[in-house]
């Protein structure tokens, strides 16, 4: 267990503020796996001052005396990034002009922090994981095996679980990178440190720039702690250096603050902002736009809906019924004749009666009309034809009553 004496010793030293136990706890990590040689993975979103933690743990190693570098590998092209790691040989590519020593064989017997690894090209990953697992490596255009003996710290903002699910990162890699994970919290969970921070870092610019330190009232306190700080320790910094620079009057405001803060607590849903567009409304973006119609589209379709219901619920059994499966909805057309088939059970003689299913309309409305009217005439010639042959049935009846009245 680290003295806590140790804690604030290591944080003097290096400018680390604040009183959080998430902090704290990042701290006192490092220093217990300081003096071993374990890999160590520094987690945390970008800002958050991930670039001490390496320090500390060469610091208060017994590599202390040995070299330290620091790589940032997000900042290197990928066909130069082997070559600065590993080193090469004359000629071994156009520009090659003489042998050259990477960082890795520069290190030897002290630290190398890898900044920004999650952003390592495939094949370096690969050439990197032989360096963790046997200390072994081949300068660019060689075929000579070299050793190093160092110490690798590697830093990431990136969700390493998910570029290794996206096949971005190896996860044997991984795996020997996070033998010792540290996740330093971001300055949104640390509320209590943010007034510590601004104070330091405005005591700072007016010894710099000669001035006297900014001032905060109640409202402008508030303020900075339920801020979001999405460019954590880093974006406070900036932010504390204009106002300290543009701002005449030392005391500041909630108001003189928010000029200064992008709104990043807004809730983040699609927002109207930017060249005005249909409506009166604005739209920042393309996508913005794109958002603001599918809201339109999906108000109308909700819209047809309604309209569609209340048909159904009003239809008279005359007119056209369209059965649409993915809505289970019926729509109605007062001049279009029904289009039904009927499931005849073939062992029975029963007639079947209104048990339908409605089948989607291919007719056009006037070829509609047509059949209707169609229908109406075979129908009233039916009406027609049973008329007579009801008749006829009478007429034969009547004669067959007399003739037996005859013969009684």
């Amino acid at each position: 267990m680290v003295a806590l004496s140790d804690i604030q010793q290591a944080k003097q030293r290096f400018g680390i503020i604040g009183n959080t136990p998430g902090l704290l706890r990042a701290v006192s990590r490092a220093l217990q796996i300081a003096p071993t040689d374990l890999s160590v993975l520094i987690t945390g979103e970008s800002g958050t001052g991930k670039e001490f933690f390496p320090q500390i743990i060469h610091t208060n190693s017994h590599r202390k005396h040995g070299r330290y570098i620091a790589v940032n590998c997000g900042a290197i092209p990928e066909g130069t990034i082997d070559s600065e790691l590993f080193g090469h040989e004359k000629g071994s590519f156009t520009g090659a002009l003489a042998d050259r020593k990477g960082y890795f064989e520069e290190a030897d017997g002290g630290t190398i922090f890898l900044d920004e690894v999650g952003e390592l090209p495939l094949t370096t990953q690969a050439r990197l994981l032989r360096v963790l697992e046997s200390g072994e490596f081949i300068k660019v255009g060689s075929s000579k095996v070299q050793k190093t003996n160092v110490r690798i710290v590697a830093a990431t903002n990136v969700n390493m679980i998910k570029a290794i699910s996206e096949g971005k990162f190896r996860e044997d890699l991984f795996y020997r990178l996070n033998t010792v994970p540290i996740e330093l919290p971001p300055l949104r969970d640390r509320m209590d440190d943010i007034l510590l921070l601004f104070r330091k870092f405005s005591n700072d610019f007016a010894e710099k720039y000669r001035m006297p330190a900014i001032q905060l009232t109640d409202d402008a306190k508030n303020l900075l702690q339920t801020y979001r700080w999405p460019g954590n320790i880093r974006q406070l910094k900036n932010v504390t250096e204009q106002i300290s620079i543009f701002e005449t009057s030392r005391e500041v405001s909630a108001d003189i603050i928010k000029s200064y803060l992008p709104s990043y607590n807004v809730e983040r849903l699609p927002v109207v902002s930017g060249s005005e567009g249909k409506d009166g409304f604005l739209f920042g973006n393309e996508r913005e736009m794109l958002y603001q119609i599918i809201f339109e589209m999906r108000k109308e379709m909700n819209e047809l809906k309604s309209i569609v219901d209340n048909l159904a619920a009003s239809e008279n059994g005359h007119g056209l019924k369209v059965y649409t499966p993915e809505h289970n909805t019926t729509i109605t057309h007062p001049s279009v004749p029904v289009v039904k088939t009927f499931h005849i059970d073939k062992d029975s003689t029963e007639d079947v009666h209104d048990e339908s299913v409605f089948e989607e309309a291919s007719l056009s409305l006037e070829d509609a009309e047509k059949e209707m009217i169609r229908k109406s005439l075979e129908r009233n010639n039916g009406k027609r034809k049973k008329t007579a042959e009801e008749l006829k049935i009478s007429e034969r009846t009547l004669y067959r009553k007399i003739k037996e009245y005859n013969l009684e």
